[in-house]
Formats: structure tokens, sequence, C-alpha cells
């Protein structure tokens, strides 16, 4: 059937082929985009036969193209939009609507398109362009977990002035006793389930589940009223460090740790009503408070593995005491003493000749003072004032953390950490193995085996300090602040200042934020 015809060729459609007869040479090629305009059920499949076709008188015909369908559906390949295609001329389709509609209602049948069918005028639809005719409706994912967990204040001190007396007040010990709340998860619930244009159901994904984080030897899960609930195993005192919730032991002192208590070892939270008196120490894994107004003198050791340490008054060291704490040391004052803390290092009104050491060493920027002395911080000091009229030197400094070397120094300790860990595990399963026989074990067997249960033991402690070391080297590289220094109000000669490589003594009085600006200290 000839479906077009000039003086140069005819264009005829066989069994739903296009083809090219040729009777005249020299149509252009340009010129017959206006063919196809005109016949929208033309599709060009072979441009270079055509091209050819075209220049050359042909004998029989050539094949082009194909003969596309009046109206054509097309579904998706997830089944959930359908499109309709015209491939009719614009003043076809607008003299034929009815008779247009009749055949697309009879197409979506054939096609079993049965959901989402929209309304589409039909006069308004361009020639071999997707017109949306169908739309699916997708499904609604379900709520996530919701997770609620004791709200503890706020550890940030306060200093309170009341005429006579300077207060350095927070809330640190937080009590609980066993079996009391300490979160919640409302579960994840189910989603909306969606439908796609052939009416077939799709599944709706659940809300996404979220773990309650907690130590598993201090707290335990129970479902209530269709949510989890997190209760306490024990009475001690709620602590959180990176999300997780825990309880610890909790030993209150009501007095003094000197002469009548002895040395603290205590693997919890220690509260401490009055001081630690010169020459005693007290070692804890978790918090540590010390409540006496005029805080400790001569102290020690005060250490915290793990937890916090706040100390109300102050602390004059004597060139005695030392303050360790795996997280934050919150103290009035601090006077001859020597402080480490893993992450930030807070002072109430000043320090005077200390050893400071932090990730963040923050002293009150409103009345705070560093007078001699040597501060050591990964990413900030701060304070009011640095040295004094009379010059004292006083040392701040800025140690970088060095990326590389960290990763490094991790890499390091997490492959040691494995190996003792495989030793722990292989050191367990010989003692368990003699464990059922240990009755036919002579004396020199039975030593052995007090050998091998007392090295295990320090195989753990060992393997929990290095446990512990990587965890602080992976949080100080989270830690991505600013390496600087700021003196808000006087930072008087004879300071030094030093950040990573470069350093200066100040000759007069400045003040500011110290760092390093076009690779050099901006002093």
């Amino acid at each position: 059937m000839v479906i077009h015809e000039n003086h140069f060729f005819k264009i005829i459609k066989n069994d739903g082929k296009v083809y090219l007869q040729t009777q005249k040479p020299g149509f252009m090629l340009k010129d017959f985009e206006t063919v196809v305009r005109q016949n929208p059920r033309i599709k060009l499949t072979n441009f270079a036969l055509l091209k050819k076709g075209l220049n050359e008188v042909s004998d029989s015909p050539v094949e082009i193209g194909i003969w596309l369908p009046s109206i054509v559906i097309e579904i998706s390949r997830d089944k959930m939009s359908a499109s309709l295609f015209v491939y009719e001329t614009a003043e076809y389709i607008k003299d034929n609507v009815q008779s247009i509609q009749k055949r697309v209602q009879k197409l979506l049948a054939e096609a079993n398109i049965i959901h989402g069918i929209l309304n589409v005028n039909l006069e308004n639809i361009v020639t071999a362009k997707a017109t949306l005719i169908a739309q699916g409706t997708p499904p609604v994912k379900g709520e996530d977990a919701q997770i609620i967990y004791l709200e503890l204040p706020e550890r940030k001190p306060v200093i309170r002035e009341d005429g006579k007396a300077d207060y350095y007040d927070m809330n640190f010990i937080y009590e609980i006793e066993e079996g009391e709340w300490l979160g919640e998860k409302i579960h994840a619930q189910p989603g909306i389930p969606g439908m796609n244009v052939c009416g077939e159901s799709i599944p709706a994904p659940w809300g996404s589940d979220l773990p309650l984080k907690y130590d598993h030897k201090s707290a335990f899960e129970v479902e209530e009223d269709g949510k989890t609930v997190l209760r306490s195993k024990i009475s001690g005192v709620v602590e959180e460090h990176e999300g997780m919730v825990s309880v610890n032991h909790h030993l209150p002192i009501v007095g003094d740790v000197g002469i009548e208590t002895g040395n603290i070892e205590f693997n919890g939270s220690v509260s401490i009503k009055g001081t630690v008196q010169p020459g005693f120490s007290v070692v804890a894994n978790g918090d540590i408070s010390i409540e006496h107004p005029e805080g400790v003198s001569g102290a020690k050791l005060i250490k915290s593995l793990d937890g916090d340490i706040f100390i109300r008054g102050g602390i004059f060291g004597l060139g005695e005491t030392r303050v360790e704490a795996g997280g934050d040391i919150f103290v009035k004052h601090v006077n001859d003493a020597h402080l480490v803390a893993g992450r930030n290092l807070n002072i109430g009104f000043y320090s005077l000749g200390s050893n400071l050491s932090a990730h963040s060493v923050l002293v009150d920027e409103r009345k705070g003072k560093i007078i001699g002395g040597t501060v050591i911080a990964k990413s900030t000091i701060v304070t009011a004032c640095s040295g004094n009229r009379l010059e004292r030197p006083t040392e701040l400094i800025i140690n970088s953390i060095n990326k590389a070397q960290s990763l490094e120094t991790i890499q390091y300790k997490a492959s040691l950490l494995k190996s003792m860990q495989e030793d722990i595990v292989e050191l367990e399963t010989q003692i368990e193995r003699i464990l059922p026989v240990i009755h036919t074990l002579t004396q020199r067997q039975l030593e052995a085996l007090e050998l091998s249960k007392q090295k295990l033991a320090s195989n753990k402690e060992t393997a929990l300090n290095v446990d512990r070391e990587i965890k602080q080297l992976m949080s100080d590289l989270r830690k991505d602040n600013k390496a600087e220094i700021h003196v808000m109000k006087e930072a008087y000669p004879g300071t030094y200042i030093q950040i990573g490589k470069k350093s200066t003594v100040l000759t007069s009085i400045t003040n500011g934020r110290f760092l390093i600006e076009n690779g050099e200290l901006n002093v």
C-alpha cells in the first residue's frame, strides 16, 4: 500500500514495514523530514539505506523503517506507570477525539491496566510524545523505631557568687535504683502497601529498626505495653559515653578518703562528701566526685579510667597531686598539680604553676587565669588571661593531631589487640578443659593452673587498656576542631605560644585568637 508518492519516490507500507522506491534521484535528505511529519506512523530504522536510496533509482523497494500502530500504551518495567503514545497528526487527533478515546479504553483493558487511570485531555496530546495515562500508588514506608533515653542533667559547671564565697557547682552524680527506667524503644511500624497499574499489591517496607545502646552488664531489655523498655540491673550511677547508657556501681563515702578508709580502688563511680587527704589515692573505672568546698590538698592520685572527675573546690597539689580522667575534668582552681584529661579540662577560676594536658583546656573566659606552668592541648586552649605582670613564664601549646600517624598507630594497636584476644581465647579454652578434672591434679599442676588464671587476668586487663587507647585515638580523630589559643583579655609578656611547629614568646600585652594563618602564627 502506497502511503506517500511524489515525482522522486514512493513510500510503501507492507506487513508492518516501510519501503522506499526511488523513481528519480536528487531528493534532499533534510526535506524527507517533512514527509515523516506528515506521516507520524513512519519510524525510520535505516538512515544509510534511506540516504543511498534517495540518490539512486531502485528496481525494487528498499526497507527503511517500520509502520507504527496508531495508538500505543507502554507499561514501565516496574508496572508503576503507563504511557500513551499517539502516532497521528495533530489534525487527525483533534478530529477523532471520541474514536481515539474508545481505542485507548480498549487498549487499557487489553493491557490489564485497572488502577490509577488518569483523565487525559486527548486534544492536548502531542504527536509521538509520551503522555502519562496511569500511575500506580507507591508503598509508604512504615515509621522508624523511636529511641528515648533517660535525660541526664548536662555536665556544665556553674560559677555562683554569693558575696563572701564563690561556688563551683554542677549536676554530676545521677543515682538510680535497680529496675528503674533507663529508656525505651517504640518499635518500627509496618508501612502501607502500594498498588501497581495492573492492580497488583506492592509490599510496603517496615520502618528502620534502631538498637538500644547500653552496657549489657548493667542494664537489660524487657517488653512492656508493646515497647522495648530498658531497665537497670543494679542500683548505681547512670552514665552516658558516646551514646551508650550504662549504670556503674556506686561507692558513696560520707567523710574523707584517708587513714580510716585507706586508698580507694573501685570498679564503678565514687562520690566523696569530704576530701582526699594528703598522700592518699582514689582510682575508679567510673566517675569520681569530690564535694568538699575546699577541694583537695596534697592528695597523691585521683584517677578515673573511663569517666569524668569533678572537684567542687580547688586542688592544692604541693607538687605531689596528679589527677587523670578518661573523660572530662571539672575543677574550681589548680595550684602546683598535674592534670590529664582524655577529653576536656574545665577550670572555673585559675591554674597556677601546674601542668595541664587534654584535648581542650577551657578556663573561664571572663575571669580565668593561667599563670605559670605548661598547658598542652590537642585542639583548643581558652582563658581570660595568661601569665602575669611579673612576666612569669607560662607555656600554652597546641600539639595538633597527626592524622596519618594516628591511623598508623590505630592499625598497629588493633592488630596487637586481635593477637591478644586470640591468646585470651586459647588460655580460656585450656582452663575450661582442665576444670572438670581439677580434683585429679597434683599440687604442681594446681600451681600451674593458678599461674594460667593469673596470666589470663593480666592479659584481659592489658587488652582492655589497648582497646581503651584505640577508642581514645579514634575519638580524637573524629573531633576535627581548628587548633587555636584564645586569650580573651590579657596575654602578658613571658607567655610562650606554640601551635604545631610554630612558636613565639610574647614581649608585650596582647589578646585575641592565636592560630596558624597562611602557614604562620598570627601573633
